[in-house]
């Protein structure tokens, strides 16, 4: 019997006993392909020498000093190395141990910056259905996950929705990417009046939506749209690229590819690659002005913000994937990915869509391709998948509730940025085989 309280308590699991490559072994021997990197996480694969020697070089220096008594070298190395890749004047890195309080602390600043400077009626969120942005109270009050928010609802402060970019679904016949783009920064525009613009904060997306929805990309223009309403109104934009960033979509940021900036960017799971728990929240140097010639004092923190053991293995991981040039690898596995699953699945009466954008690919499934009808929530279509896929030696990223949070089905790939094409290969084959399994055609 297990005494660890498991988030599935009747489900066994087995023993992870080694790591290596983009391979975790049970307690068995056998091993099984990370084609989902964990949660999107372990973007450099297991067990990298070059993040595990930095790690025990740091712990021969100092593991941990708290922040309010000192900073450490490697702390300030790790923000000047974003700050410096960083797009526009996203200038100041809040160090944090992962992506929900990457968020928390984004939303606290977002708020704390309109009470400095002198607009305290903005208090109002607007997130987007479908998205999920983290587990704390706040970050799961500004999802739009309704499975996950449901149980919590009493503890939840209000938030807003607008719907999300989903083209696959919701991208009318005959309107142009402009039009739809056009159309949604639209109902983003009329919330806000409709809250009254003055009494908005901000407007909160994942810049590539990850695991609710299943690498669902927004169609081009449609971020550009939505900063120029934000500007309009004076409402922040804060762009959550827990999952997506750090290299996920072939960009260090994924927000980088479609020509924006927003005013915060939360970062985590690929920041560390799970060597060590990190996230960050980055701002503007507008924000961390406001706070700097206003109070001085951010009222917010954590006992392990700017861990520096976590940030020397942070700075390893990214110094790792800018050396070896794996952004490069990752578009074009990324490409790989795509092309060969459409080969393989394309034609599969239950494979709907394949999305996605560098080594972040989804899958969703549907009863009916014509009708894009979704697959009988009581199947529970996607966890039959993940446990044949566990039987077959692949772990992926399986998700229900694509669409409303009851009904779709989707499978999320994010394998190592280390993987060859040969990896991707055995990817490709290992999934198709998974499929036809569970849903023979």
């Amino acid at each position: 019997m297990t005494h660890v309280f498991h988030r599935n308590p009747k489900q066994q699991l087995d023993l992870a006993v080694r790591g290596q490559g983009i391979r975790i072994f049970d307690q068995n021997g056998k091993g099984y392909i990370d084609a989902s990197g964990g949660a999107a996480v372990s973007c450099l694969g297991h067990g990298h020498p070059d993040v595990i020697q930095a790690i025990k070089d740091q712990l021969d220096t100092v593991a941990y000093a708290h922040s309010s008594f000192f900073t450490t070298q490697v702390t300030e190395d790790l923000a000047d190395f974003l700050q410096q890749r960083s797009p526009g004047d996203l200038d100041h890195v809040y160090f944090v141990s992962g992506g929900s309080e990457a968020v928390e602390a984004a939303l606290k600043l977002a708020r704390q910056y309109f009470v400095e400077t002198g607009q305290p009626s903005r208090r109002h969120f607007i997130a987007r259905r479908q998205s999920y942005h983290g587990n704390t109270l706040g970050a799961l009050a500004i999802g739009g996950n309704a499975w996950r928010r449901e149980p919590f609802l009493p503890l939840l402060v209000p938030a807003h929705h607008v719907s999300p970019c989903y083209a696959y679904r919701d991208q009318l016949p005959g309107e142009t990417e402009e039009g739809y783009a056009q159309r949604l920064a639209q109902e983003l525009d009329d919330k806000i009046r409709e809250l009254g613009a003055e009494n908005v904060a901000a407007f909160v997306a994942e810049t590539v939506v990850g695991a609710t929805a299943g690498a669902l990309a927004p169609v081009k223009t449609y971020l550009q749209r939505v900063r120029e309403v934000c500007d309009r109104h004076g409402v922040l934009l804060i762009l959550d690229e827990v999952m997506s960033g750090m290299g996920r979509t072939g960009h260090l940021f994924a927000c980088a590819e479609d020509g924006i900036v927003p005013d915060i960017v939360a970062i985590a799971k690929g920041l560390g690659a799970g060597y060590q728990p990190i996230g960050a929240m980055i701002a503007s140097s507008r924000i961390y002005d406001a706070i700097v010639g206003g109070s001085g004092f951010f009222q917010h923190g954590h006992t392990y913000m700017g861990h520096a053991t976590a940030c020397a293995a942070a700075l390893a991981v990214q110094q790792v994937i800018e050396r070896d040039n794996l952004l490069d690898n990752v578009l074009a596995r990324g490409e790989q990915l795509r092309n060969e699953l459409r080969g393989a699945l394309g034609k599969h009466p239950n494979v709907g869509d394949i999305r996605g954008r560098g080594l972040f690919v989804g899958v969703e499934f549907v009863q009916d391709k014509d009708s894009k009808a979704t697959l009988d929530p009581a199947r529970k279509t996607h966890a039959l998948l993940k446990k044949q896929a566990m039987q077959n030696g692949l772990m992926m990223y399986p998700m229900g509730g694509t669409i409303d949070g009851v009904h779709g089905d989707h499978v999320l790939l994010a394998p190592p940025f280390i993987c060859t094409e040969a990896d991707i290969g055995e990817i490709v084959s290992r999934f198709a085989a998974t499929v036809n399994q569970v849903l023979p055609a």
